[in-house]
Parts: structure tokens; sequence; C-alpha cells
């Protein structure tokens, strides 16, 4: 199970409604989290699935893991497998699980800035 930064965020990424089988489609579902890839995202509530990533908890201001999306698949193409046509192994499909590791010439994080400008 992953820790998340503060109860408000643990309470949001765990939503459950009755009417909705899907969080993306319940109207009071706010925020996402992806385990795979450590990823935290708004819901935009058009119909579809999509999310818009954050970096910072909207309720504690903590900022969150670094995405590890791009390291997910490229740890999946160095072992041969296309995400899109081979299954893909039970390891991968959780963080907890995955072989997902910081190698010893990485940096223990890296700093994401998005600015907006008007």
């Amino acid at each position: 199970m992953t820790h998340h930064c503060c109860e408000e965020m643990t309470s949001q990424v765990s939503w459950h409604c009755d009417r909705h089988d899907d969080p993306s489609s319940c109207p009071d579902a706010l925020v996402g989290f992806t385990a795979k890839f450590q990823e935290y995202g708004l819901f935009i509530h058009d119909g579809g699935t999509s999310r818009i990533g954050i970096v910072f908890c909207p309720w504690c201001g903590q900022r969150l893991p670094e995405s590890q999306r791009d390291r997910w698949f490229e740890e999946l193409e160095s072992c041969g497998i296309d995400p899109w046509a081979d299954e893909v192994p039970a390891d991968f499909r959780t963080i907890a699980g995955s072989p997902h590791r910081r190698r010893s010439d990485e940096p223990d994080s890296t700093l994401i800035d998005i600015r907006y400008t008007a």
C-alpha cells in the first residue's frame, strides 16, 4: 500500500462512489493516483479518463513523488517487453513490487519546476 502525503490525499485517491464504478466518471472524485507510475492527477471531468498531473498536494502543499512513467517504459523496453503488445509481468504492475530502483549515479529526486504565465 502506498503512503500518501496527508489524510486528505489518502481519502481522495481512495474515493469510492456507490453510483460510479470508475472514479473518473464521478463528479465528486478529484484526484487519481497511478501506483506503477507514482503519479497523481486531477480528473478532467469531460466524459473521458484524462487527468492533469500535479506536482504538489492541493491540501498540505507537500511536493509529490517524481513520476516514474518514463522509467517504467524504459525498464520494460530494456527487458524486451512491448507493453502495447506483450503481457506485462506482475512485477511491473505496481511500484511496490516492480524492479524500479534508483541507480547509484542518479540523484534521490529531480526537481521539476512548472511555472504558468498569464
